[in-house]
C-alpha cells in the first residue's frame, strides 16, 4: 500500500478499544473514525449516566447525580487525548483546543476535527494505520 492510499475505517470497537488503550498519550495521530466513534460512544454512556443519576435523584436518592459526575471526569481525560491526538491528524497543535474557550473557537475546532488527515507523515507522527 503506498504512503497516500487510503487506510479503511476502523470499526465501532477497535476505535473504542485503541482509545481507551492510548487513554493519557497526547502524542501521535488519531483518524476520524477512531476520534468519532469514541466521541459517539462516550455520549452515549454520559446519557446512559445522567438518566440513571437523574432518576435516582428524583426517587429520593440524593446522591443520584453522582455516578454522572465520576462518568464525566473519568472520560475528560481519554476524550481530550483523543481530541488532540486528531488535531495532531490534521497537522495542527493539541493546543488549538484552548479556542474552545473564546465560545466562537468551537466552529473552527469541529470542522479541524471534522477534516480529513494529512495524508503521509506529518509533524507529529507517521501516518496511523
Amino acid at each position: 500500500m503506498s504512503q497516500d492510499a487510503p487506510f479503511p475505517p476502523m470499526t465501532f470497537g477497535e476505535a473504542i478499544a485503541a482509545c481507551l488503550a492510548k487513554y493519557a498519550t497526547f502524542g501521535g495521530r488519531a483518524r476520524r473514525s477512531e476520534y468519532w466513534y469514541f466521541v459517539l460512544a462516550t455520549s452515549v454512556v454520559s446519557w446512559v449516566a445522567f438518566a440513571l443519576g437523574a432518576g435516582m435523584a428524583l426517587f429520593g436518592e440524593g446522591t443520584g447525580l453522582v455516578l454522572y459526575y465520576i462518568v464525566l471526569l473519568g472520560l475528560t481525560l481519554p476524550t481530550t487525548a483523543a481530541s488532540v491526538r486528531r488535531l495532531h491528524d490534521t497537522n495542527r497543535s493539541g493546543w488549538w483546543l484552548f479556542i474552545y474557550l473564546t465560545g466562537i473557537g468551537a466552529i473552527p475546532l469541529f470542522i479541524w476535527l471534522c477534516m480529513k488527515g494529512t495524508p503521509g507523515d506529518n509533524n507529529y507522527g507517521k501516518r496511523t494505520t
